[in-house]
């Protein structure tokens, strides 16, 4: 019992770590938007673009990655992304043209990124955590790429002030790299497959005939659109209002800092109440917050107001999202179920930052994706209403369909 203890806590600290730089670095794209498109003079598509495709090929990459995860071990895929994205880094900050761009921040650090996403690092906690720990570990863990968001948000703000854009992503680029140590705190979750259990292909194919797992898909990729879109657009949105740039990395910090609080929350209530319900409400809040927020005067504290809020429930959706797709089909293959699940949350994570910037340059104005990210907020909330949480689909014993959680 004892070794099974400091194994998972061993486990919960990797991957809080892991998630904490990994997730911390992955959402700061959005302060280099205006410097990057102003120093070249390209369109805010074009950038958009790139970061969109980033995120498309992340979550493409998400359930192959998951897939290694379950059988060979998580520290291992972490460690090999870690190097993959602090290579794209570097070679994003010396991209002179649109092309060399989208190839390194859009190409080269999607693919990489999916090697470091939560499908892998949460993967490895479920199979290292007992049942009635999962959901608030989940939080913890979630929590962790909160942290990183307000600790390096503001430290990549004070390296473009002070250094410029170039060496800011140089310094990132190589801090990156302290990832693989991290990662091989994971290492001890690693469980090869045997041979007498299906592969993470069969189930895949097993839990796609569900169509509750088809609805979290969907529920999730409003996630996606709705955080992609902020964090990549909300600085270049605020600087249009004459707000400083000082602000809208302040902005994002604060919804770092308070999802660390969010998080835990709603890992705690996806362990003592219904985890769809707990989603359902989730997503309406969202849609309030950015309803009140675009309609009401901008201004320095309402900025602020803004990102404690929806920071708070900013990534809230991960335990509980990844809580149920362990409690109705195992902790087996959550790498490569919750990995297909993170591909909805990617695909539109590209659209939310894809459409931002074609839309603005277009009419000028994010105001069309507010409201398209309102209205999938109310559509998400009901999407999750008939999702049966309390069946379990046993993925590992051919021949027995179901059973029945008590």
């Amino acid at each position: 019992m004892t070794s099974t203890i400091n194994r998972s806590l061993t486990v919960l600290i990797g991957a809080t770590l892991t998630m904490t730089l990994a997730l911390g670095l992955r959402q700061s794209f959005g302060i280099y938007l205006i410097p990057i498109t102003q120093t070249f003079g390209w369109s805010r598509e074009t950038f958009s673009l790139a970061i969109a495709l980033q995120m498309l090929l992340a979550g493409i990459g998400q359930p192959l990655a998951g897939s290694l995860a379950d059988r060979y071990g998580s520290g291992r895929v972490v460690s090999l992304a870690a190097v993959g994205f602090s290579v794209s880094l570097l070679l994003m900050a010396l991209s002179t043209t649109p092309a060399t761009f989208i190839l390194t921040a859009g190409l080269l650090a999607g693919l990489s990124m999916g090697g470091m996403g939560t499908s892998v690092v949460l993967g490895a906690v479920g199979r290292a955590t007992v049942e009635s720990k999962r959901s608030m570990y989940f939080g913890i863990v979630t929590a962790g790429g909160s942290l990183g968001m307000f600790l390096l948000l503001p430290l990549g703000h004070f390296f473009i002030s002070n250094f410029g854009w170039v060496t800011a992503l140089m310094i990132t680029g190589l801090l990156c790299l302290t990832i693989i140590p991290v990662g091989q705190l994971l290492t001890e979750s690693s469980s090869p497959t045997s041979g007498d259990r299906p592969s993470p292909l069969r189930a895949l194919r097993a839990a796609g005939r569900e169509t509750r797992f088809l609805l979290l898909v969907a529920g999730f990729f409003v996630c996606g659109f709705h955080v992609s879109f902020i964090a990549t657009h909300l600085p270049a949105y605020l600087s249009d209002k004459g707000i400083a740039s000082s602000i809208g990395a302040s902005a994002l910090s604060l919804i770092g800092l308070f999802n660390i609080f969010g998080s835990f929350t709603f890992g705690y209530l996806g362990k003592h109440f219904s985890k769809k319900y707990t989603l359902c409400w989730l997503y309406l809040s969202r849609s309030i917050i950015i309803s009140l927020f675009i309609m009401l005067p901008i201004s320095n504290l309402s900025v602020l107001i803004f990102g404690a809020t929806m920071g708070f429930i900013w990534l809230g959706t991960i335990p509980l999202t990844s809580g149920l797709v362990g409690q109705m089909f195992g902790m087996r293959y959550l790498g490569a179920l919750y990995g297909i699940v993170f591909l909805g949350h990617q695909l539109g994570s590209f659209l939310g930052v894809w459409l931002g910037g074609f839309v603005f340059d277009i009419t000028g104005s994010y105001n069309i994706i507010w409201w398209a990210a309102i209205g999938l907020g109310i559509a998400s909330s009901l999407i999750h209403l008939p999702i049966n949480e309390l069946q379990k689909t046993d993925l590992d014993l051919p021949g027995v369909d179901s059973i029945t959680v008590k």
